[in-house]
């Protein structure tokens, strides 16, 4: 009977089985709203497709979603092809997503505004980044497709223009899925060489998806990251693509380009002829005025009389020397006699008179401290002699010597009262130098004390 119960794992894959025969599930046109959006790190997206009553798992593995141009979010309403299959470790059905793109809106749109507003948190649209154009430049690198009808506008443009500076196209891809690298490797290429100062990057109009590779990334950074300045000219005038941001000049065509790129030679012309004449002018006032001071100066007074001038000057130059010696003897005695003030003050205060003045003073000091040591010593004596004195009036031994004693009892206490023994009690009285062995016949009051 028991073989009639199934596996788990049988009636999985019998299941799954049942889905992936099902016409109807293996191409599934879906609409809905993705939550739980998770990119794990090999590429694969993981994700719940929902509406308003329920909601169903699904994943698109790394190899489909590399070709979407946008970054799914949560909460963005998305139209999917795909199939629904069973995961057999789970035994749960879900959706295996082939193909994503927005509801409502373009991929390509939402792509492009994603990456604008990612660029633009970073600080990439910030004018302080924008390197600075060459006024005058002397090569000029022109990125584009070789063929089309940009690339030989901005060479008419530029020859019409400003026809000395040198020319390099360097040919590029500027649509299709190998665009952005071409574009990417034509800047660095650019860069590696040293005398291009200045790069066009463009080409000319068409449909978002045929200037998609002005919008990619890749693009984008190869223009940040470029050492040379860079004009972008892509499409039309009402084109914007992410590399018109990021470029540190946006020209609305590639002819617009080709004009902020080099001046006219028309407008240089003029401007050299207006400095031409303005120095004309400027030449001629400053030669006009110095034959006037050329003139003057012959009929001056030094011109006319000139050994009355130099009679003058020695005159001048004998008084200043003059005074030149008294202000010089007057410094001289200033200073000898600051010396002589100096030199007073120096002997007044030489150290030799300092040491005899307290050397004296130390003798005098001396003889004050013994002269005080010997008085201190003096009355120290007087009231050490006074505390003998007074010791030996209240030494036990000098009142023993004037007859008096001292009774202890056999403990060696001293007895002050008659109530400390008993009769025939055996006491010690002690002498000045003796001990009298004594036994107590009879205790009585002494009626003088009365």
């Amino acid at each position: 009977m028991t073989d009639q119960y199934l596996t788990v794992t049988a009636l999985t894959k019998y299941v799954k089985r049942k889905f992936d025969s099902d016409p109807h599930l293996s191409t599934v046109l879906l609409r809905g709203e993705i939550s739980n959006f998770k990119l794990h790190s090999r590429g694969h997206m993981y994700l719940t497709i929902k509406d308003e009553q329920t909601r169903i798992q699904a994943v698109m593995f790394a190899g489909n979603n590399r070709s979407i141009k946008f970054t799914p979010e949560n909460g963005m309403k998305v139209l999917i092809t795909g199939n629904i299959s069973v995961f057999e470790p789970y035994g749960q059905y879900q959706l295996y997503i082939q193909k994503m793109e927005p509801d409502g809106i373009g991929a390509l749109y939402l792509a492009y505004e994603q990456l604008k507003e990612k660029l633009a948190k970073q600080g990439y649209f910030n004018q302080e980044l924008k390197k600075k154009l060459p006024i005058y430049p002397k090569h000029i690198g022109v990125i584009t497709s070789p063929t089309g009808a940009a690339v030989r506008d901005i060479i008419t443009t530029i020859n019409r223009r400003y026809p000395i500076v040198k020319l390099t196209v360097i040919p590029v891809l500027v649509q299709g899925v190998n665009a952005a690298n071409s574009i990417v490797n034509g800047i660095r290429q650019a860069n590696n060489q040293t005398d291009i100062d200045l790069l066009i990057v463009g080409r000319g109009g068409g449909s978002i998806e045929e200037l998609w590779s002005f919008n990619e990334e890749t693009v984008a950074m190869a223009i940040v990251d470029s050492k040379i300045p860079i004009i972008s000219a892509v499409g039309h005038e009402t084109d914007t693509t992410i590399s018109d941001f990021v470029a540190d000049l946006r020209a609305p065509t590639p002819t617009g380009a080709a004009e902020l790129a080099v001046p006219s030679q028309i407008e240089l012309n003029e401007k050299i002829g207006n400095i031409t004449r303005t120095l004309s002018r400027m030449i001629a006032n400053i030669y006009n005025t110095s034959l006037r001071q050329v003139k003057g100066l012959n009929q001056s007074y030094a011109f006319r009389y000139p050994q009355q001038l130099v009679n003058q000057k020695e005159q001048e130059l004998d008084k200043l020397v003059e005074r030149l010696n008294k202000a010089l003897l007057f410094t001289v005695n200033k200073k000898t006699e600051s010396f002589s003030n100096t030199k007073k003050r120096f002997v007044s205060q030489h150290p030799r008179r300092q040491i005899q003045t307290f050397t004296k003073e130390l003798v005098h000091i001396q003889k004050q401290m013994h002269y005080l040591m010997s008085q201190v010593t003096e009355q120290k004596s007087i009231q050490i002699v006074n505390i003998m004195d007074k010791l030996s009036l209240l030494n036990p031994l000098e009142v023993m010597r004037r007859g008096y004693a001292i009774p202890y009892d056999q403990a060696g206490n001293i007895i002050k009262t008659g109530s400390q023994t008993n009769k025939h009690d055996l006491i010690q009285v002690k002498l000045t130098n003796e001990i009298l062995l004594c036994r107590i016949e009879d205790i009585m009051e002494d009626e003088r004390n009365e």
